[in-house]
């Protein structure tokens, strides 16, 4: 059963920098005990605040591997797409991030998106050790469903285990992303919650009882603590 750490924030400022300082250890750490480190990185709204901070802070991102948890089957320069989210902010030119080494999950280049998995997981394998590949920051959103990356209740992409990517079908998109036991293996794990609209998800993943099945993000078992970084509005904090 996975422990959870829940630290809120006071506002979204607040919540971004947390989170920011939050990445930022985490490469340090990892640098420290070698000469590269990989993490994973959520998309959509919530986060890029903090990545625009974290763009800022001078860390050797030479030394930094960059992978989006999962994306959309859609053109690097497609507004919903999560890479472009990452271009404008962690690596925005001109920042100190954007010297880090982005890893991008192929997509329409290639004719399907099940050619866009396996690409995606060569990927993975290539930059991470380990079986399933081990990143050293997992950091994932929650959805209002329950889900994160692109793991969403009602699918067959929550159930994948033998496969360190899959298909995500949610929303109307298809969406390479990375299975419950990559996310799983990862040294450290974060989830960023904010808003009112994700209280009873967050209310859901923290439930010892929550079924797996109806809030994926459940799925997520490292054996370190979960560090759940939330708002005020989204964790009925007072």
């Amino acid at each position: 059963m996975s422990t959870y750490q829940l630290v809120c924030a006071r506002d979204s400022k607040d919540l971004a920098r947390r989170a920011a300082e939050t990445v930022a250890s985490a490469i340090d750490l990892a640098l420290d005990q070698r000469d590269r480190a990989q993490i994973a990185l959520s998309g959509g709204n919530t986060p890029a605040q903090a990545y625009a901070l974290l763009a800022q802070q001078h860390l050797p991102w030479d030394r930094v591997d960059v992978v989006l948890g999962d994306e959309r089957w859609v053109s690097p320069d497609d507004p919903s797409s999560n890479v472009r989210m990452l271009k404008d902010t962690l690596l925005a030119p001109g920042t100190p991030g954007a010297h880090a080494r982005l890893h991008v999950v192929p997509t329409v280049q290639l004719p399907t998106p099940e050619e866009s998995a396996d690409a995606f997981a060569n990927v993975v394998t290539n930059i991470c050790g380990g079986s399933p590949p081990v990143f050293d920051l997992m950091f994932l959103g929650l959805g209002e469903d329950g889900h994160t990356a692109s793991l969403f209740p009602g699918t067959d992409a929550p159930r994948v285990s033998d496969r360190w990517t899959t298909i995500g079908r949610g929303k109307g998109l298809d969406r390479i992303t990375l299975t419950a036991p990559v996310l799983s293996a990862a040294k450290q794990v974060v989830f960023l919650v904010s808003g009112e609209g994700k209280r009873e998800a967050l209310r859901r993943l923290l439930d010892p009882q929550e079924s797996p099945d109806r809030t994926p993000a459940k799925l997520v078992k490292p054996s370190a603590p979960i560090l759940v970084l939330a708002d005020r509005a989204a964790s009925a904090e007072p």
